[in-house]
């Protein structure tokens, strides 16, 4: 697991990823025909990358600002400021969202379905990051781990 500040640092190979969101404001959505608002905050975003270009290319397209919205993260990620990403080479959004899920205190799921309309197994692939709320440790490592690499002039990978 690594944590990147931007799309050009993630590996251009298969694998799954959490991206990082802040919201600065109340944000309307809509999933099919339901819609919700989502509170200003932080969130998680699980998803998986295994087209041409891996990781890196998801991530860019995330990133940009402008794009035509195809995914239900698409709504956010055109307002929100991207923090960076959480990835896993040869990962599984699944399993990124689960361990999301099994922390002593649960990262909140906003809106069910939110970007896993066609998954079985998770009720959402979005989650609210509660200011604090810890993260699992080989998450919390990667972070710090980038974090230094920023402050000394490194890039964060």
């Amino acid at each position: 697991m690594i944590f990147v500040a931007s799309a050009v640092f993630a590996p251009a190979t298969s694998g799954a990823y959490a991206l990082a969101l802040r919201l600065g404001a109340p944000l309307e959505v809509r999933i099919g025909k339901n819609s919700a608002t989502l509170a200003a905050g932080d969130y998680l975003y699980c998803g998986s990358a295994h087209g041409s270009g891996g990781l890196r290319a998801r991530l860019a397209r995330h990133m940009r600002p402008h794009k035509r919205a195809h995914w239900h993260i698409d709504q956010l990620a055109a307002v929100a400021n991207m923090l960076g990403a959480f990835v896993e080479e040869q990962g599984d959004e699944c399993a990124l969202n689960a361990a999301l899920g099994a922390l002593s205190i649960p990262l909140p799921i906003p809106v069910a379905g939110f970007g896993s309309s066609d998954c079985r197994r998770c009720a959402a692939h979005l989650r609210f990051w509660p200011e604090g709320a810890a993260l699992p440790s080989d998450w919390e490592n990667a972070r710090k781990a980038a974090h230094l690499s920023l402050e000394g002039g490194g890039r964060a990978a």
